[in-house]
């Protein structure tokens, strides 16, 4: 990522947004452990929904290692709630609406997909340390093992 806000070591920027089942959630209120964000393109599409899962199954070991793990997307809080009440998801699901997080984060990018050049969020996760600085992060996301690897990542800290 060229963004400087991504460079590693560096302040993660603060942000409020609102999330599932109401209420919102502020990054810097977060700062007794580590964070993990992950940016997804699109709810209940199937590579979102199988990386959503696999966060919720790891989420027992990501809070026993002191972790709170954070979904967002661009996604409406309405489709957010539909998201996490049909796929059972169990962290909260974090709805940038006006994509100003995911623009900050330097997420939202240009996409190919079948010939067409489009912009999207690019799947992305960045795990910040306890004191809020940036620790790690994964660009251009493959699904399968990633929550696994985010985890390990995590108890190294």
């Amino acid at each position: 990522m060229t963004d400087a806000a991504l460079q590693l070591g560096t302040k993660a920027p603060d942000f409020t947004l609102p999330r599932d089942g109401g209420g919102s959630v502020t990054l810097s209120d977060l700062r007794a452990g580590p964070v993990v964000l992950f940016f997804y393109p699109k709810a209940n599409t199937p590579g979102c929904t199988t990386e959503a899962r696999d966060f919720t199954a790891l989420l027992p070991e990501f809070e026993s290692a002191g972790a709170t793990v954070l979904g967002i997307s661009k996604d409406s809080v309405k489709k957010q709630e539909n998201f996490v009440s049909k796929q059972d998801l169990g962290m909260p699901i974090l709805s940038d609406a006006e994509g100003e997080v995911c623009e900050t984060y330097g997420v939202w990018a240009e996409k190919k997909m079948y010939g067409k050049t489009f912009m999207g969020i690019q799947r992305t996760t960045v795990l910040i340390d306890a004191e809020g600085r940036i620790a790690r992060v994964w660009e251009k996301v493959k699904v399968a093992g990633h929550a696994e690897e985010v985890l390990d990542a995590v108890r190294a800290l």
